[in-house]
């Protein structure tokens, strides 16, 4: 995995992490304990911060930037999915965020909550914890039920199995 020093800043990956040989990870990177990071995953704290807590899930082709004197947070077991992108964002613990979304600018998505697929999280909106929310720009039209939150928790021990498997398993051939 590239991993790249910027300004003397430089990642911080927990030796229990997992990070696929094509992400980039770029300066002030923090990767908590049994993180996963996808294929082709991009991680730039080159000019803020980068804050990811333990058991989250950075599926593959995921963005993540930082303005400057900012720092992005992404919470305790979050899963932020394929190909989303995140500038400047604050994803609270337990959060789920769907394929191809966007999370701008001091946005923040409470704990527990769901962004659906392709969901637009405008600049400085503010989704409550346990909120489902779709759309662009996103809007509430429910709350997570224990239903979710027991099908989430499974996915999310699901891929720090994988996290660990890869770690064991995988081998360029």
């Amino acid at each position: 995995m590239p991993l790249y020093a910027f300004e003397g800043k430089q990642p911080r990956i927990h030796p229990s992490a997992w990070v696929a040989p094509s992400a980039d990870i770029i300066g002030a990177v923090s990767i908590g304990p049994r993180c996963y990071v996808g294929w082709g995953a991009v991680i730039r704290g080159d000019h803020g911060a980068v804050d990811i807590l333990e058991g989250t899930a950075v599926e593959e082709g995921v963005i993540i930037h930082t303005p400057k004197d900012f720092t992005s947070r992404f919470g305790f077991k979050t899963t932020l999915g394929h190909g989303a992108m995140f500038h400047g964002a604050t994803v609270e613990d337990f959060a789920v965020i769907g394929m191809r979304a966007t999370v701008s600018n001091k946005a923040v998505v409470g704990e527990w909550s769901i962004i659906g697929e392709a969901g637009l999280v405008k600049e400085s909106q503010v989704v409550p914890p346990g909120s489902v929310a779709v759309g662009q720009p996103v809007r509430i039209i429910g709350e997570v039920t224990e239903s979710h939150r027991e099908r989430w928790l499974r996915g999310k021990e699901n891929y720090i199995a994988f996290t660990e498997r890869n770690k064991r398993s995988l081998r360029l051939v």
